[in-house]
């Protein structure tokens, strides 16, 4: 309530007028904000995109012949293309993810998250609309893997169906990071700091996985660390769509039949991820101050 004067000059307590904001409204805010910005600076897309499309052209190039026999004693029948290019599209996932903290420290670094702080939204929309806008991009560059693989010589056996169930679990692996380089904006507010600490893990959950070997060709010690890696889970799930059969290594289940016994494990599992790491980052920003970020 507020208090004003009428004309007798009687105090009068009248309801305080506020802005109404949707919910969906900040997200499309945010949405629109962050795809605008990309475009502004296409750099770092393009970069999150670059390192993919080398490691599919030389994994396939130099190691092909060599991986393609352990994989073959594996899963007969598929050449190395197609087995090492779900494993890419959840690396672009994981390298546009990075990016996002990035985009975040930037903003904290220039002012702009300050002055979002002190504006109506709702923090939570910020976070969502800024993830939306960020997994667009990320559906578009697992596109252009999956596009890249099949003229390379990758088959993708269960069509189109099985290339948006690769996208889709794509998305799905990336929003556990994206929350995670976010956090990691937030708590060092640096963005040397959280380039380094989210590609610190980037090479270690890749190859300690079951991303460009099957895990019977590994060592015991890797196999049992890939048990607990999301990208096993992230990857063998998107192996299931591309190859058309389940191929999950780590969970073994015969519930739903098929190629959804080697996908649902894994889209579960990153799931719980997603909403527990989601939660700790919506957590950190709605208790983020301008103070916090000055």
């Amino acid at each position: 309530m507020s208090t004003d004067v009428d004309d007798g000059g009687a105090a009068v307590d009248r309801p305080v007028q506020r802005t109404a904001n949707s919910f969906l409204g900040d997200v499309w805010v945010n949405f629109k904000r962050w795809n605008l910005k990309a475009v502004r600076n296409p750099f770092v897309l393009v970069v999150s995109l670059v390192q993919p499309i080398i490691f599919l052209v030389l994994f396939t190039e130099v190691f092909g012949t060599v991986a393609g026999s352990a994989v073959n004693r594996g899963i007969p029948g598929i050449n190395y293309e197609t087995y090492l290019v779900p494993a890419i599209a959840i690396q672009v996932a994981l390298a546009a993810a990075i990016t996002s903290g990035v985009g975040l420290v930037n903003d904290i670094e220039n002012g702009m998250f300050e002055k979002v702080l002190v504006t109506p939204m709702n923090r939570t929309a910020v976070f969502v609309g800024k993830t939306a806008a960020e997994v667009f991009r990320i559906a578009v560059q697992i596109a252009i893997i999956l596009g890249l693989g099949v003229v390379l010589g990758a088959e993708v056996v269960t069509g189109v169906v099985g290339a948006v169930g690769i996208v889709v679990v794509g998305i799905l692996f990336s929003l556990w990071f994206v929350a995670f380089s976010n956090s990691l904006a937030v708590l060092t507010r640096d963005q040397e700091s959280t380039i380094i600490g989210a590609n610190l893990l980037q090479f270690p959950l890749l190859f300690l996985s079951s991303a460009f070997l099957p895990l019977s060709a590994l060592p015991e010690w890797i196999r049992t660390v890939a048990r607990l890696n999301p990208v096993t889970y992230g990857v063998d799930a998107a192996r299931s769509l591309m190859i058309g059969q389940d191929v999950m290594t780590v969970i073994e289940v015969s519930w739903f039949g098929g190629t959804l016994d080697g996908v649902v494990p894994g889209v579960a599992v990153l799931v719980g991820l997603d909403l527990a790491l989601g939660a700790v980052a919506v957590y950190l920003l709605s208790r983020a101050s301008s103070s916090d970020v000055k």
